[in-house]
Protein backbone atom coordinates (compact mmCIF):
# COMPACT_ATOMS: atom_id res chain seq x y z
CA UNK A 1 0.00 0.00 0.00
CA UNK A 2 1.22 3.48 -0.86
CA UNK A 3 1.86 6.21 1.69
CA UNK A 4 1.85 10.01 1.29
CA UNK A 5 5.03 11.32 -0.29
CA UNK A 6 5.22 14.19 2.20
CA UNK A 7 6.00 13.16 5.80
CA UNK A 8 3.36 14.26 8.26
CA UNK A 9 5.80 16.43 10.21
CA UNK A 10 6.74 18.30 7.02
CA UNK A 11 3.08 18.78 6.08
CA UNK A 12 2.40 20.42 9.44
CA UNK A 13 4.89 23.15 8.58
CA UNK A 14 2.54 24.37 5.84
CA UNK A 15 -0.56 24.76 8.00
CA UNK A 16 -3.19 22.85 9.94
CA UNK A 17 -4.50 19.43 8.94
CA UNK A 18 -7.93 18.13 9.82
CA UNK A 19 -8.17 14.98 11.93
CA UNK A 20 -11.15 12.63 11.92
CA UNK A 21 -13.79 12.41 14.64
CA UNK A 22 -14.97 9.73 17.04
CA UNK A 23 -14.66 6.28 15.48
CA UNK A 24 -17.03 4.59 17.92
CA UNK A 25 -19.96 6.97 17.32
CA UNK A 26 -19.61 6.56 13.56
CA UNK A 27 -19.55 2.78 13.91
CA UNK A 28 -22.67 2.94 16.06
CA UNK A 29 -24.30 5.15 13.44
CA UNK A 30 -23.53 2.37 10.95
CA UNK A 31 -25.42 -0.06 13.19
CA UNK A 32 -22.48 -1.74 14.93
CA UNK A 33 -22.79 -3.17 18.45
CA UNK A 34 -19.88 -1.91 20.58
CA UNK A 35 -21.00 -3.30 23.93
CA UNK A 36 -18.08 -5.76 23.99
CA UNK A 37 -15.11 -4.99 26.27
CA UNK A 38 -12.92 -4.74 23.19
CA UNK A 39 -15.16 -1.90 21.98
CA UNK A 40 -14.41 -0.98 18.34
CA UNK A 41 -11.37 -3.27 18.33
CA UNK A 42 -13.74 -6.27 18.22
CA UNK A 43 -14.66 -5.35 14.67
CA UNK A 44 -11.08 -5.85 13.54
CA UNK A 45 -11.82 -9.56 13.74
CA UNK A 46 -15.59 -9.68 13.29
CA UNK A 47 -16.43 -6.99 10.71
CA UNK A 48 -13.41 -5.05 9.40
CA UNK A 49 -15.43 -3.65 6.50
CA UNK A 50 -17.36 -1.50 8.96
CA UNK A 51 -14.14 0.07 10.20
CA UNK A 52 -13.01 0.90 6.67
CA UNK A 53 -16.43 2.41 5.94
CA UNK A 54 -16.15 4.62 9.04
CA UNK A 55 -12.71 5.83 7.94
CA UNK A 56 -14.07 6.63 4.48
CA UNK A 57 -16.94 8.62 6.00
CA UNK A 58 -14.44 10.88 7.76
CA UNK A 59 -12.15 11.18 4.76
CA UNK A 60 -15.13 12.26 2.65
CA UNK A 61 -15.96 14.82 5.33
CA UNK A 62 -12.52 16.39 4.88
CA UNK A 63 -10.27 14.56 7.37
CA UNK A 64 -6.66 14.47 6.20
CA UNK A 65 -5.45 12.25 9.06
CA UNK A 66 -7.25 9.00 9.94
CA UNK A 67 -6.71 7.46 13.38
CA UNK A 68 -6.82 3.66 13.45
CA UNK A 69 -9.18 1.41 15.43
CA UNK A 70 -6.37 0.12 17.68
CA UNK A 71 -7.12 2.37 20.68
CA UNK A 72 -8.42 -0.53 22.76
CA UNK A 73 -6.56 -3.27 20.88
CA UNK A 74 -3.99 -4.98 23.12
CA UNK A 75 -2.41 -8.41 23.37
CA UNK A 76 -3.95 -8.83 26.81
CA UNK A 77 -7.43 -7.84 25.61
CA UNK A 78 -7.30 -10.16 22.63
CA UNK A 79 -6.01 -12.98 24.85
CA UNK A 80 -9.19 -12.67 26.93
CA UNK A 81 -11.07 -13.47 23.72
CA UNK A 82 -8.93 -16.55 23.13
CA UNK A 83 -6.69 -15.03 20.45
CA UNK A 84 -3.00 -15.92 20.44
CA UNK A 85 -0.04 -13.60 19.96
CA UNK A 86 0.20 -14.05 16.19
CA UNK A 87 -3.52 -13.51 15.70
CA UNK A 88 -3.40 -10.37 17.83
CA UNK A 89 -0.42 -9.06 15.87
CA UNK A 90 -2.33 -9.62 12.63
CA UNK A 91 -5.30 -7.65 13.96
CA UNK A 92 -3.11 -4.76 15.08
CA UNK A 93 -1.59 -4.68 11.62
CA UNK A 94 -5.06 -4.85 10.09
CA UNK A 95 -6.08 -1.68 11.92
CA UNK A 96 -3.41 0.24 10.00
CA UNK A 97 -4.21 -1.49 6.73
CA UNK A 98 -7.90 -0.61 6.95
CA UNK A 99 -7.16 3.08 7.47
CA UNK A 100 -4.63 3.03 4.64
CA UNK A 101 -7.10 1.35 2.29
CA UNK A 102 -9.67 4.02 3.10
CA UNK A 103 -7.09 6.72 2.37
CA UNK A 104 -6.21 5.09 -0.94
CA UNK A 105 -9.86 4.78 -1.94
CA UNK A 106 -10.26 8.49 -1.36
CA UNK A 107 -7.10 9.27 -3.31
CA UNK A 108 -8.27 7.08 -6.20
CA UNK A 109 -11.66 8.74 -6.21
CA UNK A 110 -10.09 12.19 -6.12
CA UNK A 111 -7.73 11.28 -8.95
CA UNK A 112 -10.68 10.02 -10.97
CA UNK A 113 -12.54 13.28 -10.47
CA UNK A 114 -9.45 15.33 -11.30
CA UNK A 115 -8.81 13.13 -14.34
CA UNK A 116 -12.35 13.67 -15.56
CA UNK A 117 -12.00 17.41 -15.02
CA UNK A 118 -8.66 17.42 -16.84
CA UNK A 119 -10.20 15.45 -19.70
CA UNK A 120 -13.09 17.89 -19.88
CA UNK A 121 -10.66 20.80 -19.86
CA UNK A 122 -8.61 19.17 -22.63
CA UNK A 123 -11.70 18.67 -24.77
CA UNK A 124 -12.73 22.26 -24.16
CA UNK A 125 -9.21 23.36 -25.07
CA UNK A 126 -9.29 21.41 -28.34
CA UNK A 127 -12.70 22.85 -29.19
CA UNK A 128 -11.49 26.35 -28.34
CA UNK A 129 -8.44 25.80 -30.50
CA UNK A 130 -10.56 24.53 -33.39
CA UNK A 131 -12.78 27.61 -33.11
CA UNK A 132 -9.69 29.81 -33.05
CA UNK A 133 -8.36 28.14 -36.21
CA UNK A 134 -11.71 28.68 -37.93
CA UNK A 135 -11.65 32.30 -36.89
CA UNK A 136 -8.09 32.55 -38.21
CA UNK A 137 -9.17 31.18 -41.58
CA UNK A 138 -11.91 33.79 -41.77
CA UNK A 139 -9.44 36.51 -40.81
CA UNK A 140 -7.02 35.24 -43.47
CA UNK A 141 -9.71 35.33 -46.15
CA UNK A 142 -10.79 38.82 -45.13
CA UNK A 143 -7.19 40.02 -45.15
CA UNK A 144 -6.60 38.54 -48.57
CA UNK A 145 -9.70 40.21 -50.00
CA UNK A 146 -8.79 43.54 -48.46
CA UNK A 147 -5.24 43.36 -49.78
CA UNK A 148 -6.38 42.39 -53.24
CA UNK A 149 -8.73 45.38 -53.41
CA UNK A 150 -6.07 47.67 -51.99
CA UNK A 151 -3.49 46.37 -54.49
CA UNK A 152 -5.80 47.11 -57.40
CA UNK A 153 -6.31 50.69 -56.24
CA UNK A 154 -2.87 51.33 -54.81
CA UNK A 155 -0.51 49.55 -57.16
CA UNK A 156 2.44 51.47 -55.81
CA UNK A 157 1.70 50.25 -52.29
CA UNK A 158 1.14 46.59 -53.16
CA UNK A 159 4.44 45.28 -51.83
CA UNK A 160 4.01 47.07 -48.55
CA UNK A 161 0.40 45.88 -48.28
CA UNK A 162 1.47 42.26 -48.76
CA UNK A 163 3.94 42.54 -45.93
CA UNK A 164 1.28 44.09 -43.75
CA UNK A 165 -1.17 41.31 -44.60
CA UNK A 166 1.43 38.65 -43.78
CA UNK A 167 2.03 40.23 -40.40
CA UNK A 168 -1.70 40.30 -39.61
CA UNK A 169 -2.07 36.69 -40.69
CA UNK A 170 0.93 35.60 -38.62
CA UNK A 171 -0.48 37.27 -35.50
CA UNK A 172 -3.85 35.62 -36.00
CA UNK A 173 -2.27 32.18 -36.36
CA UNK A 174 -0.14 32.70 -33.27
CA UNK A 175 -3.25 33.62 -31.29
CA UNK A 176 -5.00 30.49 -32.49
CA UNK A 177 -2.06 28.28 -31.54
CA UNK A 178 -1.89 29.93 -28.13
CA UNK A 179 -5.58 29.17 -27.67
CA UNK A 180 -4.88 25.46 -28.30
CA UNK A 181 -2.12 25.22 -25.72
CA UNK A 182 -3.16 27.70 -23.05
CA UNK A 183 -1.87 26.29 -19.74
CA UNK A 184 -4.82 27.83 -17.99
CA UNK A 185 -7.05 25.22 -19.67
CA UNK A 186 -5.02 22.24 -18.54
CA UNK A 187 -6.04 20.09 -15.55
CA UNK A 188 -3.61 19.77 -12.66
CA UNK A 189 -3.36 16.73 -10.37
CA UNK A 190 -1.97 17.70 -6.96
CA UNK A 191 1.41 16.35 -5.95
CA UNK A 192 3.24 16.17 -2.64
CA UNK A 193 0.91 16.94 0.24
CA UNK A 194 -1.98 17.98 -1.99
CA UNK A 195 -4.79 15.49 -1.59
CA UNK A 196 -2.84 13.25 0.78
CA UNK A 197 -4.48 11.39 3.65
CA UNK A 198 -2.17 10.26 6.47
CA UNK A 199 -2.69 7.38 8.90
CA UNK A 200 -1.98 7.59 12.63
CA UNK A 201 -1.97 4.33 14.60
CA UNK A 202 -3.82 4.77 17.87
CA UNK A 203 -2.06 3.73 21.08
CA UNK A 204 -4.54 4.11 23.93
CA UNK A 205 -3.67 4.14 27.63
CA UNK A 206 -3.46 1.10 29.90
CA UNK A 207 -6.88 1.94 31.33
CA UNK A 208 -8.51 1.45 27.93
CA UNK A 209 -7.64 -2.25 28.12
CA UNK A 210 -9.32 -2.48 31.55
CA UNK A 211 -12.59 -1.12 30.10
CA UNK A 212 -13.69 0.18 33.50
CA UNK A 213 -13.33 3.93 33.06
CA UNK A 214 -9.86 4.09 34.65
CA UNK A 215 -8.51 5.59 31.44
CA UNK A 216 -10.14 8.82 32.69
CA UNK A 217 -8.42 8.61 36.06
CA UNK A 218 -4.93 7.21 35.61
CA UNK A 219 -2.96 6.22 38.70
CA UNK A 220 -3.25 2.49 38.03
CA UNK A 221 -0.77 1.48 40.71
CA UNK A 222 1.82 0.42 38.12
CA UNK A 223 5.35 1.76 37.82
CA UNK A 224 6.67 3.52 34.74
CA UNK A 225 8.75 0.42 33.96
CA UNK A 226 5.68 -1.83 34.16
CA UNK A 227 3.68 0.46 31.92
CA UNK A 228 6.55 0.56 29.43
CA UNK A 229 6.57 -3.24 29.26
CA UNK A 230 2.82 -3.22 28.66
CA UNK A 231 2.92 -0.70 25.81
CA UNK A 232 6.06 -1.75 23.92
CA UNK A 233 4.83 -4.97 22.19
CA UNK A 234 1.82 -3.42 20.51
CA UNK A 235 3.76 -0.25 19.67
CA UNK A 236 6.27 -2.45 17.86
CA UNK A 237 3.47 -4.30 16.04
CA UNK A 238 1.75 -1.09 14.98
CA UNK A 239 5.00 0.55 13.89
CA UNK A 240 5.84 -2.48 11.75
CA UNK A 241 2.54 -2.00 9.89
CA UNK A 242 3.83 1.29 8.47
CA UNK A 243 1.62 4.12 9.78
CA UNK A 244 2.66 7.72 9.18
CA UNK A 245 2.61 8.36 12.94
CA UNK A 246 1.69 6.80 16.25
CA UNK A 247 -1.02 8.61 18.21
CA UNK A 248 -0.24 8.24 21.92
CA UNK A 249 -3.69 9.45 22.85
CA UNK A 250 -6.13 9.97 25.71
CA UNK A 251 -3.23 9.68 28.14
CA UNK A 252 -4.56 10.50 31.65
CA UNK A 253 -1.31 10.47 33.57
CA UNK A 254 2.13 12.04 33.06
CA UNK A 255 3.74 8.87 34.42
CA UNK A 256 2.09 6.84 31.69
CA UNK A 257 3.18 9.43 29.12
CA UNK A 258 6.78 8.90 30.27
CA UNK A 259 6.31 5.15 29.88
CA UNK A 260 4.86 5.52 26.38
CA UNK A 261 7.65 7.84 25.27
CA UNK A 262 10.13 5.27 26.50
CA UNK A 263 8.27 2.47 24.70
CA UNK A 264 8.38 4.23 21.31
CA UNK A 265 12.13 4.80 21.35
CA UNK A 266 13.74 3.14 18.38
CA UNK A 267 10.47 2.20 16.65
CA UNK A 268 11.29 4.44 13.69
CA UNK A 269 7.89 6.17 13.54
CA UNK A 270 7.11 9.75 14.59
CA UNK A 271 4.53 10.18 17.35
CA UNK A 272 2.17 12.70 18.84
CA UNK A 273 1.38 12.80 22.55
CA UNK A 274 -2.13 13.79 23.54
CA UNK A 275 -3.44 14.00 27.11
CA UNK A 276 -6.96 13.67 28.41
CA UNK A 277 -7.40 16.59 30.80
CA UNK A 278 -9.64 18.37 33.27
CA UNK A 279 -9.04 22.11 33.35
CA UNK A 280 -5.29 22.75 33.35
CA UNK A 281 -4.27 19.35 34.72
CA UNK A 282 -4.09 15.80 33.49
CA UNK A 283 -6.88 13.49 34.64
CA UNK A 284 -4.46 12.25 37.28
CA UNK A 285 -4.03 15.80 38.55
CA UNK A 286 -0.58 16.79 37.28
CA UNK A 287 -0.13 20.35 35.93
CA UNK A 288 -0.23 20.43 32.14
CA UNK A 289 2.96 22.47 32.06
CA UNK A 290 4.85 19.59 33.66
CA UNK A 291 3.07 16.97 31.58
CA UNK A 292 3.82 18.68 28.25
CA UNK A 293 7.42 19.33 29.28
CA UNK A 294 8.11 15.58 29.06
CA UNK A 295 7.95 15.83 25.26
CA UNK A 296 9.63 19.21 24.81
CA UNK A 297 13.06 17.88 23.89
CA UNK A 298 12.03 14.64 22.18
CA UNK A 299 12.60 14.90 18.43
CA UNK A 300 10.44 11.86 17.71
CA UNK A 301 7.42 13.77 19.03
CA UNK A 302 6.03 15.87 16.18
CA UNK A 303 3.02 17.28 18.06
CA UNK A 304 1.75 17.62 21.63
CA UNK A 305 -1.72 18.40 22.87
CA UNK A 306 -5.05 17.13 24.18
CA UNK A 307 -8.01 14.99 23.20
CA UNK A 308 -11.10 13.39 24.74
CA UNK A 309 -11.73 16.48 26.87
CA UNK A 310 -14.19 19.34 27.17
CA UNK A 311 -13.97 21.71 24.19
CA UNK A 312 -13.65 24.64 26.59
CA UNK A 313 -10.68 23.04 28.37
CA UNK A 314 -8.89 22.68 25.04
CA UNK A 315 -8.62 26.45 24.57
CA UNK A 316 -6.09 27.03 27.33
CA UNK A 317 -4.41 23.65 26.85
CA UNK A 318 -3.43 24.52 23.27
CA UNK A 319 -1.73 27.70 24.47
CA UNK A 320 0.14 25.85 27.23
CA UNK A 321 1.30 23.05 24.94
CA UNK A 322 2.64 25.47 22.34
CA UNK A 323 4.34 27.64 24.92
CA UNK A 324 6.03 24.81 26.81
CA UNK A 325 7.17 22.63 23.90
CA UNK A 326 7.44 24.92 20.89
CA UNK A 327 6.00 22.04 18.86
CA UNK A 328 2.89 21.91 16.68
CA UNK A 329 -0.19 21.26 18.78
CA UNK A 330 -2.73 18.48 18.33
CA UNK A 331 -6.26 19.08 19.62
CA UNK A 332 -9.39 16.94 19.24
CA UNK A 333 -11.88 17.31 22.08
CA UNK A 334 -15.15 15.50 22.69
CA UNK A 335 -18.55 16.87 21.77
CA UNK A 336 -18.95 18.30 25.26
CA UNK A 337 -21.42 15.66 26.38
CA UNK A 338 -20.51 13.76 29.53
CA UNK A 339 -19.79 10.02 29.70
CA UNK A 340 -21.50 8.10 32.50
CA UNK A 341 -19.20 5.10 32.98
CA UNK A 342 -21.65 3.29 35.27
CA UNK A 343 -24.57 3.62 32.86
CA UNK A 344 -22.27 3.41 29.81
CA UNK A 345 -24.08 6.29 28.14
CA UNK A 346 -23.63 9.97 27.28
CA UNK A 347 -25.46 12.77 29.05
CA UNK A 348 -25.87 16.50 28.49
CA UNK A 349 -25.60 18.47 25.27
CA UNK A 350 -22.93 19.11 22.69
CA UNK A 351 -20.77 22.22 23.08
CA UNK A 352 -18.35 21.41 20.26
CA UNK A 353 -18.05 24.52 18.11
CA UNK A 354 -15.98 24.36 14.89
CA UNK A 355 -15.56 28.12 15.25
CA UNK A 356 -13.02 27.46 18.01
CA UNK A 357 -10.61 26.32 15.28
CA UNK A 358 -9.53 29.87 14.58
CA UNK A 359 -8.30 30.44 18.14
CA UNK A 360 -6.67 27.00 18.29
CA UNK A 361 -4.88 27.59 15.00
CA UNK A 362 -3.68 31.02 16.05
CA UNK A 363 -2.33 29.52 19.29
CA UNK A 364 -0.30 26.88 17.42
CA UNK A 365 -2.68 23.99 16.64
CA UNK A 366 -1.76 22.08 13.48
CA UNK A 367 -3.68 18.82 13.93
CA UNK A 368 -7.33 19.66 14.62
CA UNK A 369 -10.31 17.32 14.86
CA UNK A 370 -12.83 15.76 17.21
CA UNK A 371 -13.06 12.81 19.56
CA UNK A 372 -16.06 11.10 21.19
CA UNK A 373 -19.45 12.01 19.74
CA UNK A 374 -17.98 14.27 17.06
CA UNK A 375 -19.16 12.82 13.76
CA UNK A 376 -18.52 13.42 10.05
CA UNK A 377 -20.93 16.35 9.85
CA UNK A 378 -19.00 18.27 12.50
CA UNK A 379 -15.68 17.35 10.88
CA UNK A 380 -17.00 18.69 7.57
CA UNK A 381 -17.87 21.98 9.28
CA UNK A 382 -14.45 22.09 10.92
CA UNK A 383 -12.73 21.34 7.60
CA UNK A 384 -14.63 24.20 5.97
CA UNK A 385 -13.34 26.59 8.63
CA UNK A 386 -9.78 25.36 8.13
CA UNK A 387 -10.04 25.76 4.35
CA UNK A 388 -11.39 29.28 4.67
CA UNK A 389 -8.36 30.46 6.62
Amino acid sequence: MSVPRTPLAAALEHGPLVLDGGLSNQLEAQGCDLSDELWSARLLADDPGQIEAAHIAYARAGARVLITSSYQATYEGFAHRGLGHEEATALLRRSVELARMAAERMAAGRAGVEGAEAGRAAVEGVEAGRAAVERTAAVRAAVERAEAERAAVEGAESGRAEARGAAVERMAVERAEAGQTDPGDAGHVGGGAAGSVWVAASVGPYGAMLADGSEYRGRYGLSVAELTRFHRPRIEALAAAGPDALALETVPDADEAAAMLSAVEGCGVPVWLSYSIAGETTRAGQPLRDAFALAAGVDQVIAVGVNCCEPGDADRAVEIAAGITGKPVVVYPNSGEEWDAAARSWRGRSTFDPGRVRAWRDAGARLIGGCCRVGPERIAELAAVVRSH
